[in-house]
């Protein structure tokens, strides 16, 4: 039987997280057919907070986000840096209005999941994007004309999982760290233990102090750092440490020590420590890298998101740049015919940037878990520059936009 035309355009994407869901948005609006097989069999309201720059609330608001976010979202006043060694504020960088003036979209700050949920309700009501859910990627095969799936879809019975094949114009790895695309269809080597380890937990608002129920806080230490923010329209407060650690366990994401966590903090302020004693419970996750230089496109096979360029979360972008990446592969399809030629086009486009990006958290790791002279050498600079001059040196990061149309 001869492919309809609607079948020959199809696009598949693996994954259906931020960044599945995104690029699947962007193509539908753009009228291009798309199926996103994800290999869960149902989407839980899993993970914690994450920062919305203003780059990536540019995409959101071009499709039509912008107002379901911000009933789950929070926009902080400032980042307030706090000093792990004396307990004061080093700084505090404005966000708020004035990011918003500055950048013509606001910073803000929200749950994973409601983020993830505001995204999952918009594909399913979009005619274009087909959402097959409990459906993993066993293999996948190209010629110059199209890309094959073989796809294994879960059987709700329990019984025998059902095969399928599929065949479309292009398959987009959007399936994470971790990701089958990458390892297998690409035979590329996959993400790497950084050494370093996040440990996350979330809890009611009402339980923190009032005072940090409107910024981001940053606390600054030797080889540690903890990141908090209000998230769920406030609701909630997410708190993140993170630390330099061997990981030697087996799951890459598990329970933690709660106490053993708590000792490791045991000489930070107190301010600090009450905080981290709040949760009854954390969780943690091994932070996982990718060098710069690796290729994201193979004819009709293109990475994005952390299945490109996973990295570390020190520059608060890895949900940031998967967001990018949605929208200018998106366009890029929509702008040149040939799929090979349009993902490489995305890839010339987006490689430097988030590349660019990757180095700073790299180079944030450094500056924000140094110690004894160099530390206090980053506090006096920090204390002595101007709070708009240290939001201005991140212009090329949250001043970036989609190109207008046209």
């Amino acid at each position: 039987m001869a492919q309809s035309r609607s079948d020959a355009d199809r696009l598949f994407i693996a994954g259906a997280g931020i960044g599945g869901l995104t690029t699947a948005l962007a193509l539908s609006r753009r009228a291009r057919p798309v199926t996103v097989f994800e290999q869960a069999a149902t989407i839980e309201p899993v993970g914690s907070g994450l920062q919305l720059s203003p780059n990536a609330m540019h995409v959101l608001r071009g499709l039509g986000l912008e107002e379901a976010l911000r009933r789950h979202a929070v926009a902080p006043r400032a980042v307030r840096v706090m000093s792990a060694r004396t307990g004061n504020a080093i700084a505090e960088i404005p966000l708020g209005e004035h990011a918003e003036q500055r950048y013509g979209a606001p910073y803000l700050v929200i749950h994973r999941a409601d983020l993830h949920s505001v995204l999952l309700n918009a594909a399913r009501a979009s005619a274009g994007i087909t959402l097959r859910l409990g459906t993993r990627l066993r293999d996948a095969s190209q010629n110059a004309g199209a890309v094959k799936v073989e796809l294994e879809q879960a059987a709700t019975d329990g019984g025998a999982a059902h095969v399928d094949h599929g065949s479309g114009a292009g398959l987009i790895g959007a399936d994470g760290v971790w990701s089958t695309v990458r390892r297998r269809v690409m035979n590329l080597r996959q993400a790497v233990f950084s050494g370093r380890t996040a440990y996350r937990a979330v809890i009611p608002a009402e339980d923190v102090p009032q005072h940090w129920r409107d910024v981001t806080g940053l606390w600054l230490g030797a080889n540690a750092h903890v990141v908090h923010y209000p998230v769920s329209g406030g609701r909630q407060f997410n708190l993140v440490a993170l630390v330099s650690e061997d990981w030697r366990e087996e799951r890459w994401s598990a329970p933690a020590d709660r106490e053993a966590l708590l000792a490791r903090f045991a000489d930070w302020p107190a301010a600090c420590r009450d905080l981290l004693a709040r949760p009854p419970s954390w969780l943690k996750w091994a932070l996982c890298g990718m060098d710069p230089g690796t290729d994201w496109v193979d004819g009709r096979v293109a990475l994005m998101g952390d299945a490109a360029h996973a990295m570390l979360p020190f520059a608060a972008q890895g949900a940031g740049m998967s967001i990018e990446d949605g929208e200018a592969l998106a366009r890029a399809i929509d702008r040149i015919p040939d799929v090979p030629r349009a993902l490489r086009s995305y890839q010339a486009e987006r490689q430097n940037r988030a590349e660019k990006v990757l180095r700073l958290a790299r180079a944030n790791d450094r500056v924000y878990h140094m110690r004894g002279p160099m530390a206090l050498a980053r506090d006096a600079v920090m204390r002595g520059l101007p709070a708009g001059r240290l939001l201005a040196r991140l212009d090329w990061l949250y001043g970036w936009r989609p190109p207008a149309a046209g």
